[in-house]
């Protein structure tokens, strides 16, 4: 039986829910590759079902932030993923800070342990330090997803380094995630 992973392409290619920008680089447009370029390698390995949150470029989903997160979460839950994963990239005042961070809804849940494989995969295929899985109940959608859920920060748009490197080889994030995937559930 596959296992089935939502990816949630984090933000809409415009408001409501637009994400962060930086580096002349939107969050929504590397969300919605490195989304495509991981859905591309798990719908090629039988082992896996996916459903992606923004099948096209241009889905706005919602007509609110409350609501364009309710659409994601919606899906998944009546899909009836196994795991749900929401790409975002993290933004600071400081042009420095950099890494890939994940949160996940309880220390206990069965996503931190995927989150720790993902960030590890995600460092030997970028390169970009780990900077740790965040226990974060508050998070929409962490809090209403029936099947353990992450949200992964790939890394940080304010970042010219890191902004460059998520927007010109998504595909590299979309392998680190894919071979977290493999290495939680045994597969590699």
């Amino acid at each position: 039986m596959a296992i089935k992973i939502y990816i949630d392409q984090g933000h809409n290619p415009e408001n409501p829910n637009a994400g962060a920008e930086a580096n002349g680089i939107r969050e929504q447009d590397i969300t919605y590759a490195v989304g495509q370029a991981l859905y591309d390698l798990l719908d090629a390995d039988p082992n896996f079902a996916v459903r992606l949150s923004r099948p096209s470029p241009d889905l706005i989903l919602g007509t609110s932030n409350t609501t364009s997160l309710a659409a994601r979460v919606n899906d998944a839950n009546a899909w009836g993923a196994d795991y749900f994963l929401s790409l975002h990239t993290n933004a600071s005042e400081n042009p420095s800070a950099g890494g890939s961070e994940a949160f996940v809804f309880s220390r206990t849940s069965p996503a931190f342990p995927l989150a720790e494989d993902i960030l590890q995969w995600l460092r030997y295929e970028t390169g970009l330090r780990t900077r740790g899985v965040f226990v974060r109940p508050g998070l929409y959608v962490l809090r209403n997803t029936a099947m353990p859920s992450t949200l992964i920060e790939l890394g940080f748009i304010s970042n010219p380094e890191e902004a460059a490197l998520m927007s010109e080889e998504p595909e590299r994030f979309a392998r680190g995630i894919y071979r977290g995937l493999q290495e939680y559930f045994g597969m590699l």
